[in-house]
């Protein structure tokens, strides 16, 4: 890589890990890859530094007087007047998940303001999500480096967009475990192979993920077969590291058998009301991952827990461990306990530092508890929100912003953000 993106790099990491320094090699020798390490050991980098090198120095001076850095300059500008003259997309990322990717875009901007390559690398994002104007726009000025999903890779391949991808240098595919071995990975499959019979060569493939098994099925997955139908190689980036677990189990009483009486809020209303869980085998639904509530329920309908729920006590649970942390991620297996589970967390923050929320005139659904004030440059009022497929694209956005800033406390998500915080 050139000097300027070694002596950034060193300046705020030090020296790469092994993921990094292994997949960056492979890519330097145009492999396929796959990138097998865990959360947190900087993957994100791994796939992405050596080609923001490549198109940052296409752009400008290398950084360096090295054979090294005037060769990878060379290249590099060779590659970009290359990608220009079919239209633009240099890099391809494909995440299964929308949220994902928007973080992912989000983390990219600093190591290209650190480099100073702001406005030399453009990063643009399609997915479901995007209005109609921004896809179009994105259609005549193509970025740099595109994020996408699954599904809107195909629906760009077969429609007269495909032109911008023409010259894509390469695919990043991360928490590739996601998708392997199903039918939307089958899909996916599908679509690099469109995309190599559109660019008229193999497109070199990053996978990513923090944990897959087995490896060597993933990554011949990754890389597809060739012409001759013969699998093609795929260099394995798998550093040796020790699972650390941490694993316990919490009774929030000390007798299941013997549950005391539930502790009541601050106005005297007990358990009920807006954050109040429905009858007994009720929750949860492993038969309605995700799915809608029903219409006839509403909040509040339930005036109190059924005798002998032990769920008030784990909602207390929840509230003390999210109190207690800077920020904490709360998974349910459905949309209705995902705003349950908020509602009552935040009818517990209430209790403690706006009693009077709860008085009956003025007490509000678990949605209303959650919404963020319409007062500009001040903070929301609420404690937890919920994130869902339900909530809107402008919604869920906030929701990721303002809990990786620090600004909101608990989200309780289902499926939507499983994969979908990106620690590198």
């Amino acid at each position: 890589m050139s000097d300027a993106v070694r002596e950034w790099f060193a300046g705020r990491f030090g020296e790469p890990t092994e993921v990094q320094a292994g997949t960056w090699a492979a890519a330097a020798r145009g492999d396929d890859v796959l990138a097998v390490a865990p959360t947190g050991s900087g993957k994100t980098l791994a796939a992405f530094l050596w080609f923001i090198d490549r198109l940052g120095t296409s752009r400008g001076d290398a950084g360096g007087d090295s054979v090294e850095a005037r060769d990878a300059a060379r290249a590099a500008r060779d590659a970009a007047r290359a990608a220009r003259d079919t239209g633009g997309v240099r890099v391809l990322y494909v995440s299964p998940l929308k949220a994902l990717g928007v973080d992912v875009g989000r983390n990219l901007r600093e190591p290209l303001a650190g480099l100073g390559w702001g406005d030399r690398i453009s990063i643009g994002i399609r997915s479901g999500d995007t209005p109609h104007a921004e896809r179009a726009r994105l259609g005549r000025k193509p970025p740099d480096i595109l994020i996408t999903t699954p599904e809107s890779l195909y629906l760009m391949l077969t429609s007269s967009v495909r032109e911008t991808l023409r010259g894509v240098e390469a695919v990043i595919v991360d928490e590739i475990h996601a998708v392997a071995g199903s039918k939307r990975g089958s899909h996916l499959a599908l679509s690099l192979e469109r995309l190599d019979a559109l660019a008229g060569r193999h497109v070199p493939r990053i996978g990513l993920s923090a944990t897959v098994r087995p490896i060597d099925a993933v990554a011949a997955f990754l890389a597809g077969a060739g012409p001759d139908g013969q699998p093609r190689p795929c260099t394995v980036v798998t550093p040796p590291s020790a699972k650390k677990w941490d694993v316990s189990i919490r009774v929030p009483v000390d007798d299941m058998t013997a549950l005391p009486e539930h502790p009541p809020l601050a106005d005297g209303t007990g358990t009920g009301g807006a954050g109040a869980r429905p009858e007994a085998g009720d929750y949860p639904e492993p038969d309605d991952r995700d799915g809608e509530a029903p219409e006839s329920e509403a909040a509040g309908s339930h005036p109190g827990e059924p005798p002998g729920s032990m769920w008030p006590f784990i909602d207390r649970e929840v509230y003390r461990e999210a109190s207690e942390s800077t920020s904490t991620l709360v998974f349910v297996n459905s949309r209705r306990n995902a705003e349950k589970l908020t509602g009552r967390l935040n009818e517990l923050w209430a209790a403690d530092h706006a009693p009077e929320l709860l008085s009956p005139a003025r007490r509000r659904s678990p949605a209303q508890l959650g919404l963020v004030n319409d007062v500009a440059g001040q903070a929301p009022a609420m404690f937890a929100r919920a994130h869902h497929g339900s909530v809107s694209k402008e919604e869920r956005a906030g929701i990721e912003a303002a809990l990786k800033d620090g600004r909101l406390r608990c989200v309780v998500a289902t499926g939507t953000l499983e994969l979908g915080i990106d620690m590198g």
